[in-house]
């Protein structure tokens, strides 16, 4: 069953076209990873389906609500994690989650039990009385992760959870997003650009300049690669290049001062190489199998990077106001 359903969603901001004719399906209680570069139309994405704004055409249903006509359900079936913590620093831990059970209206006895409950759940009860301002970047994040479950959502958003956290806090937040998904048969709906958590997604999509251009489970994906990963490096690779091209039937391609060429079986194929490539200084070459990253790579010609804060920013702003 799915929890969103998206078909023909457009969204342009004047003559430019963010979101272009995209359709897919989120299942019902999976880690749905959406990964993008800067400018691809993810933030209006989210934006869209957090009801911040309107698209141009298209639907978009979050657990059967449609998110233009239905936008109080939607808010009622969703919780949102921004990438900066937008919690008030003057108040405690405790007085966080009452203030936005308050505004969601949650009866006070239940309200109560659940805020006891999820301050348990991310390991902060004993902070419970500490003003934010003084908790670390994991505590705020895992706060965050608590705030958002409180009305209970079918559906949480997850917008670079673990950015700026030290490896340790990261993998403490990822048992967090799997317990929601396993026990609680929570729906994650998150972005993230460390391509090694996203390996945790039980599917990806990649968005590129407005359009879906690849939609599957992470190992899937890095099969569609076919084979090993060769990296090089050459005395002159824009012309091994080429001679790589004219030699083999393959699509070698150049970023930063290397030449990257997939191959089935990479060992096996490196002697070929160098007997194409004998006229050129090879200094270096390695052979590895591909990551997620090299899927991003060869998908949208550039590795993952941050996001501008301009729309992460007008997505807060937005929430705070609803």
């Amino acid at each position: 069953m799915s929890i969103i359903e998206i078909k023909n969603l457009t969204k342009k901001f004047g003559d430019k076209l963010a979101v272009d004719d995209i359709s897919f399906e989120v299942k019902e209680g999976e880690i749905f990873g959406f990964l993008g570069p800067n400018g691809a139309g993810k933030t209006t994405t989210i934006s869209i389906l957090c009801t911040l704004l309107q698209p141009t055409s298209g639907i978009a249903k979050i657990a059967g609500y449609d998110v233009t006509k239905e936008r109080d359900d939607v808010r009622n079936s969703i919780g949102i994690v921004f990438q900066d913590p937008s919690l008030d620093g003057d108040l405690t831990g405790e007085e966080n989650l009452r203030f936005h059970g308050m505004a969601y209206k949650i009866p006070k006895q239940v309200r109560e039990d659940r805020i006891k409950y999820l301050l348990d759940m991310v390991d902060l009860f004993d902070k419970k009385d500490e003003r934010t301002k003084n908790y670390s970047g994991g505590m705020k994040r895992r706060l965050e992760i608590a705030r958002g479950l409180l009305h209970h959502p079918k559906v949480l958003f997850l917008d670079e959870p673990t950015i700026g956290l030290d490896p340790q806090t990261r993998n403490r937040i990822w048992e967090h997003i799997t317990e929601l998904q396993e026990k609680k048969g929570i729906t994650i709906f998150l972005t993230t650009h460390y391509m090694e958590e996203a390996e945790n997604c039980n599917r990806i999509a990649i968005i590129d300049h407005g359009k879906i251009i690849a939609l599957d489970t992470p190992e899937n994906l890095k099969k569609d690669l076919k084979g090993d990963l060769i990296t090089l490096k050459t005395s002159d690779n824009q012309k091994a290049n080429e001679q790589l091209k004219i030699c083999f039937s393959i699509n070698p391609y150049i970023k930063d001062d290397s030449i990257f060429i997939y191959a089935e079986n990479g060992e096996n194929f490196i002697p070929k190489l160098f007997r194409a490539l004998r006229t050129f200084e090879i200094t270096s070459v390695s052979v590895r199998k591909p990551t997620l990253n090299d899927v991003f790579i060869k998908l949208t010609g550039r590795a993952i990077r941050d996001e501008t804060m301009d729309g992460v920013g007008r997505m807060r702003e937005k929430t705070r106001g609803r």
